[in-house]
């Protein structure tokens, strides 16, 4: 038995959608959440500038005394997984692609073709790409497009409405029917917020979620290391490094359920 909380983080609000996932799986756990939403979005940021930033933060949970950190941020897990596991050897390290990559590998035929949406920084990376064709070679139909506008309007709430519309036809309307597409893996963990929009304007597309996957490979890692948490009703703690109304708003939108009730604490951190 392990009481330590976990630590997730994510370049701005994308990295909680895995928590509702997370604790469902596993309600005993107990969360330590950073958002770098003074720094958002990472994807168009530098390699060098993304390292910087990942490895500050990883400062922060490792001194939070976490017990496995879980990058929920696709951007930071193709460019900086590596990096945090050689930095924190101690601490078991969870990225977000290579548990999306092994769903899509084995859930999929080799006749599918596949739409990995991301952002600019991953579809450069080509780390799905090469995760999945790891796990299975056959796999040849595979589509990258880099969406660059989806996180910012994300993060300012702009979800349910014609404007997100708008932007993911403009996006995706040619890129869907050049490449003949059949399912789509959101290679972001901000995407899951636009997921009905998706559904909707492209009825009958499969999705493969980022987000449900690194909570099943979170459940996977405690379970090999013996680190489950047994009932302890601690807190859960939501830090930001800029605390705005959005943020708080975002976390109650995306866990269904008031603070209180959730036993969360907000914080605010300047890294």
């Amino acid at each position: 038995m392990d009481n330590r909380p976990i630590g997730f983080f994510d370049s701005g609000i994308g990295g909680l959608t895995s928590i509702p996932h997370l604790m469902k799986q596993l309600p005993d756990e107990r969360i330590i959440f950073f958002g770098d939403t003074a720094r958002t979005p990472y994807g168009s940021k530098s390699p060098d500038t993304i390292r910087q930033f990942t490895l500050q933060i990883g400062n922060f949970l490792a001194r939070q005394n976490v017990k496995m950190i879980v990058i929920a941020c696709n951007t930071v897990s193709a460019t900086c997984l590596d990096d945090l596991r050689k930095a924190f050897p101690e601490i078991p390290v969870i990225g977000v692609i290579s548990p999306t990559a092994r769903v899509v590998a084995r859930d999929c035929s080799p006749q599918d073709r596949i739409g990995i949406l991301a952002t600019k920084v991953t579809v450069r990376s080509g780390a799905y790409e090469k995760k999945i064709r790891e796990k299975n070679p056959e796999m040849e139909h595979l589509y990258s497009k880099a969406c660059p506008a989806f996180v910012p309007l994300i993060e300012e709430g702009i979800i349910d409405n014609k404007i997100m519309d708008l932007t993911i036809k403009y996006y995706l309307d040619d890129f869907m029917k050049d490449n003949d597409i059949n399912t789509l893996v959101l290679g972001c963990t901000h995407y899951p917020l636009i997921k009905d929009n998706l559904q909707r304007i492209y009825p009958g597309i499969n999705i493969v979620n980022s987000s449900k996957e690194v909570a099943t490979a979170v459940h996977i890692e405690l379970e090999k290391r013996n680190m489950f948490a047994g009932p302890n009703g601690g807190e859960n703690f939501f830090y930001a490094s800029d605390l705005s109304e959005n943020f708080v708003n975002m976390i109650q939108l995306i866990l269904g359920k008031e603070q209180d009730e959730l036993n969360i604490r907000f914080k605010n951190l300047d890294i």
